[in-house]
């Protein structure tokens, strides 16, 4: 590595060693905010439905992402030096990547239930069980799980020469993959952005799209309730939106750069503070989730269900004012 190189690749590490209160807010709050969510959800929900499952999930999800948080900013904490082993550096990117895609697919999961429950009501009533919604979130811990497997085998630790300004050796922990198998490590990380990252946002898009058809269509909501579930599900995308597209994005581009070994520092360090900027942004999603999914876990379906319940009443009410004013069996009926 030349000295340019090693300028610049030195100039990358003082960017991440800003980052490391962040990571520890971050820690902080998602612990907080998460452990609460579960507490609510073992401690004062009685009846658990299919919605609060999956949000319970998510929130278990989002605590142990909180989890791998702490070591990455004690390994940010200047000087950058990872001091825990390879082992421990595997399990943690797992643990990071497992439960990232945890959050994409568990939120596909909630979107996907108040998809069926309100565009087609008539349909899950009496066939979808809360048993239905353990087995399916037994499925997405499997399927998160294998999908994050590769990881423990891409991840890996290297000894890195001192610096200009410091001639101490130390240890790097990659998240990703070592120079030599990078090109091995891009088809998986394409993967990862399309079937971790795209799919979960294509159904939760549709969702919600649907979702919000529908409420618009019908005429028994009141305005008010339609606003409500309108932000609700703009909230919903638009946070998906912000916080894993970017990451994903920049993740692969920032790969790309790395494999096709540009020597533009200007280029190589722009890309490189984007990617770190939306790394930082997805962990955002840990904090935020608590608010919007466990506190509103039943907001959106209590809005349009009581539409659509006060058009079942006025259907039940028309039908007895019909065969109120029909005439009594065996009575005589009037002669034209």
């Amino acid at each position: 590595m030349g000295l340019d190189s090693r300028t610049c690749k030195e100039g990358l590490d003082k960017f991440q060693e800003q980052l490391w209160p962040i990571l520890t807010l971050q820690f902080i709050l998602a612990v907080a905010g998460n452990s609460y969510a579960i507490y609510r959800f073992v401690a004062r929900e009685r009846s658990w439905h299919s919605g609060i499952i999956y949000s319970f999930n998510l929130a278990v999800s989002d605590l142990l992402y909180a989890f791998s948080l702490l070591p990455m900013a004690l390994y940010y904490y200047p000087k950058k030096d990872w001091r825990y082993g390879l082992v421990f550096c595997k399990l943690d990117r797992f643990l990071f990547f497992c439960n990232l895609y945890g959050s994409t697919f568990f939120v596909a999961c909630i979107s996907l239930n108040r998809y069926v429950a309100i565009v087609h009501p008539f349909f899950t009533h009496g066939r979808l069980e809360p048993r239905h919604a353990k087995l399916l979130s037994g499925a997405a811990w499997l399927l998160v799980m294998a999908i994050s497997a590769p990881v423990l085998s891409f991840s890996t630790t290297e000894l890195k020469n001192g610096s200009s300004t410091n001639n101490t050796n130390r240890t790097e922990c990659l998240g990703s993959a070592s120079e030599d198998h990078l090109w091995q490590y891009w088809p998986y990380s394409l993967f990862l952005l399309a079937f971790g990252c795209g799919l979960p946002f294509m159904l939760t898009a549709f969702s919600c799209g649907a979702i919000l058809h529908t409420v618009l269509r019908n005429q028994n909501i009141t305005t008010a309730e339609k606003r409500k579930v309108k932000a609700l599900i703009c909230v919903v995308v638009a946070l998906y939106a912000l916080f894993y597209l970017p990451f994903h994005i920049l993740r692969n581009l920032n790969l790309r750069t790395r494999m096709l070994g540009k020597e533009d520092c200007r280029a190589i360090r722009l890309i490189y503070t984007l990617y770190q900027l939306a790394k930082i942004l997805v962990h955002f999603h840990i904090c935020i989730h608590p608010l919007v999914y466990a506190a509103l876990a039943d907001n959106l379906q209590e809005n349009c269900c009581r539409g659509f319940w006060r058009r079942k009443d006025v259907e039940e009410r028309g039908v007895r004012l019909r065969l109120c004013k029909q005439d009594p069996p065996g009575a005589p009926r009037e002669q034209g």
